[in-house]
């Protein structure tokens, strides 16, 4: 036999759908103590509830579309081919008539014979333009107006943080949405120049979304976030143990970071000494040091001209400042002791493995571990390089 249902088993499965439309229609579920048919079912199938829905609905439909009715009992499609068809028939313009509902219904049916449900659901989707193509292009903006207004009312944005060191990012955009994320990210999500790129599509894609907003946080186009003072991450660690290199951080939002991504947020971050009593008290509050901004800045970014890293493309405004000494460590704000970054290889000269340092000519070069070249011989990024 073919992909459809033998006769005797569609048979089966309309039969079961003229016993459900009965018990629903006789009430016969709630005479029984069940809240609804759909529940009645899924205790006494042993299906999911979603399952026992979508054969209630499809019970009433064939109960009001006899032709449909009729294709199922004789095997002419199956019942996910049914589903599709009575979806498809409910959804058209409410004005439409009798008779061109039924030749929609019709054609259908008769396209069945030759596509799965996904196509078939493609199928229905354009019906209209078949049945009456004079009212096709009114009902379909009509429809779209309906997807675009419950899309929007639909919206959503959720970060819910695991309590093992992930947080979730969930939501709902509508398309207009969806395509102006989809440019910002997209850029940033192709795979690094380096022959030996570890991420993932997924994790190339969460990146590109932390780098857009890390980008967005050190502009000057967003509001301010509260006391007149701009978008801000606050982290707070003792400096002793942010020198020793021990310190764990603590952000606002209540999540903690490990010392290497705090020594790395301070690569190049407004820091802001504080004096706290035993209880967490603030006692007295330093002026804050803006690190590698201004002249500085744009010395570095003449000099390295993006991202400093082997094969990276990322351009400056991409970039982090990144003190080759650590400024907890004593390294000095100076051109001589700064390299620019991209904040996915910031990340990597934090971990430990890539050392960077300044070399002839005064150009940042990078010595890679030995697992990548047993030699650990210099590189240099040469993608910025003029020639």
């Amino acid at each position: 036999m073919s992909g459809r249902d033998s006769p005797d088993h569609t048979n089966h499965h309309a039969t079961e759908l003229h016993l459900i439309r009965e018990i629903d229609g006789r009430g016969l579920s709630v005479a029984h103590g069940s809240s609804s048919t759909a529940v009645w079912l899924r205790e006494r199938l042993r299906i999911s509830i979603h399952t026992a829905k979508r054969s209630v609905a499809l019970a009433q439909a064939v109960d009001h579309r006899p032709a449909l009715d009729a294709a199922l009992v004789a095997g002419t499609l199956n019942v996910e081919q049914a589903t599709v068809v009575a979806a498809a028939t409910q959804g058209l313009p409410t004005d439409l008539g009798p008779e061109l509902v039924d030749k929609a219904e019709a054609v259908l049916i008769g396209q069945a014979t030759e596509f799965e449900p996904a196509i078939l659901r493609k199928a229905g989707e354009r019906i209209l333009a078949h049945v009456a193509p004079e009212l096709a292009d009114a009902a379909d903006a009509a429809a779209l107006r309906r997807l675009e207004a419950r899309a929007w009312q639909g919206r959503a944005f959720q970060l819910t943080r695991q309590g093992d060191g992930r947080v979730r990012v969930t939501g709902w955009l509508d398309e207009a949405g969806a395509a102006t994320v989809d440019a910002a990210i997209d850029p940033l999500c192709a795979p690094r120049h380096d022959n030996d790129e570890p991420r993932t599509p997924a994790q190339r894609r969460a990146d590109a979304l932390v780098e857009v907003c890390d980008l967005a946080t050190r502009g000057d186009h967003l509001p301010d976030s509260g006391g007149g003072q701009r978008p801000h991450v606050v982290v707070t660690v003792p400096f002793d143990l942010l020198d020793r290199q021990l310190g764990a951080g603590m952000l606002d939002t209540g999540g903690r970071l490990s010392p290497p991504q705090v020594r790395q947020l301070a690569c190049d971050a407004h820091l802001i000494p504080a004096v706290l009593g035993g209880d967490g008290q603030v006692l007295d509050l330093g002026r804050g040091r803006r690190l590698i901004t201004g002249p500085l800045r744009r010395a570095l970014e003449v000099r390295d001209r993006g991202c400093a890293f082997p094969g990276c493309d990322r351009p400056p405004r991409w970039c982090h400042g990144h003190h080759i000494r650590a400024w907890a460590d004593g390294g000095p704000t100076t051109l001589d002791n700064s390299v620019l970054l991209c904040g996915y290889h910031h990340g990597v000269i934090h971990r430990g493995h890539w050392a960077v340092r300044l070399g002839a000519g005064g150009l940042p070069e990078f010595v890679p571990p030995a697992h990548v070249d047993p030699g650990r011989r210099p590189r240099r990024n040469l993608y910025h390089r003029r020639t």
